[in-house]
């Protein structure tokens, strides 16, 4: 299985997808260690990336979601996956399930203002928003809980609970 957690820049993907992964023993993957030096050159600089942009990011996302499922591998990945036609893209197969970390504007805003070390700042966040679909098909979680209860939901939503 393959689990994509999806949101908006600070709304806990990395978080709650390393702590998922770890009580799972399954791989963790960041979807931003797929992007070029200018992409993330661009985000450093609060300039929203484009669909162009992120064309070459998302072909390599699915093409590792492609390997991970060829060789039978249960990864967690941490990916925006803001739109609906990104999710689509990265959907290689029925193994692959969307998690989206849903939170406010202003909680998530917090977030950002406080947090050291991450190339996307707090000025990227209304653009975030502002491309945001949220999904249909996906397990949704609210953020105003800690990562391990969020953890605890998404295992349980996900009948993962035995692992």
């Amino acid at each position: 299985m393959i689990i994509v957690v999806m949101g908006v820049a600070g709304a806990g993907k990395t978080t709650v997808g390393t702590l998922l992964a770890q009580q799972l023993g399954w791989e963790f993957a960041d979807a931003d260690a797929f992007h070029s030096a200018q992409n993330i050159e661009k985000i450093r600089r609060g300039i929203p990336l484009t669909d162009e942009d992120r064309a070459p990011w998302l072909t390599a996302l699915r093409e590792a979601i492609r390997r991970w499922i060829a060789a039978k591998k249960n990864v967690v990945l941490a990916c925006s996956a803001l739109k609906q036609t990104y999710r689509k893209h990265l959907c290689a197969g029925p193994e692959v399930k969307i998690v989206y970390l849903k939170g406010d504007y202003d909680l998530i805003f917090r977030r950002l203002e406080h947090r050291k070390g991450h190339f996307a700042t707090g000025q990227l966040l209304a653009s975030q928003f502002g491309d945001l679909e949220e999904p249909t098909h996906a397990v949704v979680v609210e953020i105003n809980h800690s990562p391990a209860e969020l953890v605890a939901e998404i295992r349980a939503r996900l009948g993962l609970n035995s692992a």
